[in-house]
C-alpha cells in the first residue's frame, strides 16, 4: 500500500475542500428551483409522462387539471418571462453559471430558460464560450444553434430540432398535421456531425424519440407545402 506523509495528505484534504467550496451554493439552489419551474409543467404534457405522475405535478405545483389543460402555453409563457427576469440578473453578475460555479446538471439551468426565450441570438455567443470552455455539454450549444438557425428561417446543422404545421393534403384534399425534422445544412454528414458535438444517437433516432419519421426536406419543399 502506498504511503503518504502528513503534507501530502494535509495537502489532498485542503484541495478537495477548496474545489467543494468553489460551487455556490446558494446561487445552485436558486437555479435548481429555476430549473425545475422551467421542466416541470412541460413534463406534465410530455406524452410520455405517466397519469400517477402527472396527478403529482398538479399537486405540486397548485394548478387545477381544468385551468393547466385550457391554458397551458400561456401559463408556460409567463413562467418562462418570470425564469429569464432572474436568469439575464444571474448572467449579469456572474457570467454563464457553468459547471464550475454551480456544478451539474444545475449548469443547464439558464441554458434552458434561455432555449425556451426568443433571446436566443443575444445570449448564444455566451453560451458557445461556455460550451467552449467545458462549462456545459457541447450538445447543448449544438441544440442551441440549430433553434437559432432554425428561427432565423435557415437549415439547421445537427437535426435536433422538430416542427410541425396543418397543410392541405393535396392528394386528399383534407387538412392534416404534418411534423418533420426542420431541414439540414448537410443531411449526408449529419450524424456525423452529431457525433463529434457529442450526440450519441443518430437523426433518425432522434426523429423517432420525437415521433417524426424522419425525411429529408429541403426549405422550399416546406415552404411550398
Amino acid at each position: 500500500m502506498k504511503k503518504y506523509s502528513l503534507p501530502i495528505i494535509l495537502l489532498l484534504v485542503f484541495s478537495f475542500s477548496q474545489a467543494q467550496t468553489r460551487i455556490n451554493q446558494n446561487l445552485k439552489m436558486e437555479l435548481d428551483s429555476i430549473l425545475k419551474s422551467d421542466q416541470i409543467l412541460r413534463e406534465y404534457i410530455d406524452s410520455e409522462t405517466t397519469e400517477n405522475r402527472k396527478l403529482e405535478i398538479l399537486k405540486e405545483t397548485g394548478y387545477p387539471k381544468e385551468e393547466l389543460l385550457q391554458n397551458t402555453w400561456g401559463i408556460i409563457n409567463k413562467q418562462d418571462s418570470i425564469n429569464l427576469v432572474k436568469v439575464e440578473r444571474i448572467i449579469a453578475e456572474y457570467g454563464y453559471p457553468g459547471k464550475t460555479l454551480v456544478g451539474e446538471p444545475t449548469n443547464e439551468a439558464a441554458w434552458n430558460v434561455i432555449q425556451h426565450t426568443g433571446k436566443i441570438a443575444q445570449y448564444f455567443p455566451l453560451i458557445e464560450k461556455a460550451g467552449a470552455d467545458n462549462e456545459i455539454d457541447y450538445t447543448k450549444v449544438a441544440m442551441m444553434q440549430d433553434r437559432l438557425l432554425a428561427s432565423q428561417g435557415k437549415e439547421q446543422i445537427y437535426g435536433t430540432q422538430g416542427a410541425g404545421r396543418r397543410i392541405i393534403n393535396k392528394k386528399t384534399g383534407k387538412e392534416e398535421y404534418f411534423r418533420y425534422i426542420i431541414p439540414i445544412q448537410n443531411p449526408g454528414q449529419v450524424n456525423e456531425l452529431r457525433k463529434k458535438a457529442g450526440f450519441t444517437s443518430t437523426v433518425e433516432e432522434n426523429a423517432k424519440r420525437m415521433e417524426i419519421e424522419y425525411k429529408v426536406y429541403t426549405l422550399d419543399e416546406i415552404n411550398n407545402l
